[in-house]
């Protein structure tokens, strides 16, 4: 495995710890919407990354770098997100009332782009493990729990912001631009 790929997971992975610290110091992060959906991407995505770190073999350095660079467009993805919505990020489902739906930056083309970034961070991990297991693994086992989380947010988003977030749904995909 390359030694940039695990000093992104490494980075990744603060920011998550980072993240937490935040919520826990404002006293935010409540779980009682969550319904275990953050604790279900923790271990798909750790799942994901563990089999492919096991199943890794001495890829070309392209590919590695490939994987790199993919993850690090994830990271980037992911952190771009989180400054968009600010104050308003959460790693539970925790919406405020009054809460303005956010539309800009990469909100205005996908709904979720946090999840998009660490869909990419676990896919570029198994690019640059070398495998085909390594890969296959990250780019599914992550999968049904960001669906998951994605239903369980959504529905609180329109069930706290309504019409507005409604609207919003109707002309922005959840993941992918045009496609879903």
């Amino acid at each position: 495995m390359s030694p940039l790929a695990d000093i992104t997971l490494v980075c990744w992975i603060v920011l998550e710890l980072g993240l937490r610290v935040r919520e826990a110091v404002q006293g935010k992060g409540r779980r009682d919407r969550d319904r275990g959906s953050r604790v279900l991407i923790a271990l798909s995505l750790g799942g994901a990354i563990g089999v492919a770190a096991s199943s890794s073999s001495s890829a070309p350095a392209g590919l590695q770098a490939a994987g790199v660079a993919v993850m690090g467009a994830g990271l980037a993805l992911r952190v771009w997100a989180i400054a968009t919505l600010g104050a308003a990020f959460r790693t539970t489902v925790e919406v405020e009332p009054g809460q303005a739906v956010v539309t800009s930056g990469p909100y205005r083309w996908v709904r979720h782009p946090s999840y998009v970034g660490l869909w990419l961070i676990a896919a570029g991990f198994g690019v640059a493990s070398g495998t085909w297991v390594g890969l296959a693994a990250c780019l599914v086992l992550p999968l049904p729990a960001l669906v998951n989380r994605i239903r369980v947010e959504e529905a609180e988003l329109g069930r706290v912001l309504g019409d507005d977030y409604r609207r919003y749904q109707v002309r922005t995909a959840r993941l992918v631009p045009g496609v879903w």
